[in-house]
């Protein structure tokens, strides 16, 4: 976006080119441990989250259900994850990292902080707050939009 460019009319196209290029960045990084964006995705949030089931791993990472349990499935034949029976609902299984996924796992946690202070290098806690809260303010108009 040029900075004379009206911030209506520019903010949502540099909202998605930063999502691309931050997404880009994720996926080259994480290659660099031997896993594509979805699977470092998915470590991620089973390291900061616990076991979730599968579905709310399709939700969190939105994406949809087949495409969920396609990913899993290759995660547990390479024995990052293990599906566990959810107490007290034998239907549902929880997703769970094996030891195996560990340092995988942390490493994903290192290069997500660094990629973080790479990304927010320069911008103050202030102007972190107010975008926080915008963008916050805008994904509730677009779920509003959703169901309308």
């Amino acid at each position: 976006m040029s900075r004379s460019e009206d911030p209506k009319l520019g903010l949502i196209r540099t909202l998605g080119a930063l999502t691309r290029k931050v997404r880009t960045l994720f996926d080259a990084r994480a290659s660099e441990y031997g896993l594509t964006e979805a699977r470092a995705r998915l470590l991620l949030h089973l390291t900061q989250s616990g076991p979730l089931t599968q579905g709310e791993l399709a939700d969190a990472m939105d994406v949809e259900p087949p495409t969920m349990a396609r990913l899993i499935d290759g995660m547990v034949t390479g024995g990052l994850v293990r599906r566990e029976a959810v107490p007290g609902d034998r239907r549902q299984r929880h997703i769970v990292l094996t030891e195996a996924a560990q340092s995988q796992a942390e490493a994903v946690l290192v290069l997500t902080a660094q990629l973080r202070t790479e990304v927010l290098a320069g911008i103050s806690e202030e102007d972190l707050a107010i975008t926080h809260r915008v963008v916050c303010r805008m994904l509730d108009n677009v779920a509003k939009a959703g169901r309308s």
